[in-house]
């Protein structure tokens, strides 16, 4: 059975619950901004990219000013107004509290900015897990691999040595970009039919599931 040295996870959709609070906030930003209000379904799509590059993906003629005045407009309102509750899937703290214990590197690999990375980490607890983070700030957007790329040169690993996990085809894609073996999760944004022409090596339905596959392997 191969065995993994770091294991890199996904945030929105993977580990924690925050679909509902990130649509929220894009179809209020669109509203602000004068775009037409997606529905649920369609915003959705664009969970796991980086803002900019969700922004043009919903809106592709959106010119430079209309993306940098959206996300502003969706920065505010999931940072400071949205009451939309989020929260972490049932067995996230477990599973990365066991996998502590196991001695493996731990990482994210994310479509949030740097600040709402930070934020979420902080109010949740879990940023005493990671050695590693790494969001389109200080890096590049899925599926450019980069971020992995970052992740590995840090920890001194080669790409067969990590597993990424994720819930959207981004972090699926991205994995398959730089040749990381991936795991893909029902649980989050994108269906299994989707997820599975990437070749996942495990499709699995929860984080209960996750934590007693990984546990064999690192």
């Amino acid at each position: 059975m191969k065995k993994y040295k770091a294991v890199i996870f996904d945030w929105d959709g993977t580990l924690m619950n925050s679909e509902k609070r990130i649509v929220s906030s894009i179809q209020h930003a669109a509203k602000a901004c004068g775009f037409p209000v997606l529905s649920h379904d369609e915003s959705k799509q664009i969970i796991g990219l980086s803002l900019e590059n969700a922004i043009l993906g919903l809106y592709p003629d959106a010119d430079q000013h209309q993306v940098v005045a959206m996300a502003e407009a969706y920065t505010q309102f999931f940072l400071e107004e949205c009451s939309v509750e989020m929260e972490a899937f049932d067995g996230a703290e477990a599973l990365l509290f066991n996998l502590s214990q196991s001695g493996a590197k731990l990482a994210i690999a994310t479509g949030k900015s740097r600040k709402g990375l930070d934020r979420v980490l902080s109010e949740c607890g879990f940023g005493v897990y990671f050695d590693m983070t790494r969001t389109p700030v200080e890096s590049a957007s899925k599926p450019d691999p980069l971020m992995l790329a970052q992740i590995l040169e840090a920890f001194g690993l080669s790409e067969h040595e990590a597993v990424m996990i994720g819930d959207t085809t981004f972090d699926m894609e991205m994995a398959q970009n730089i040749g990381m073996d991936r795991v893909a999760l029902s649980h989050g944004v994108h269906q299994m039919e989707v997820l599975s022409p990437y070749n996942p090596v495990a499709e699995l339905n929860s984080l209960q599931e996750l934590n007693a596959w990984l546990l064999q392997r690192v």
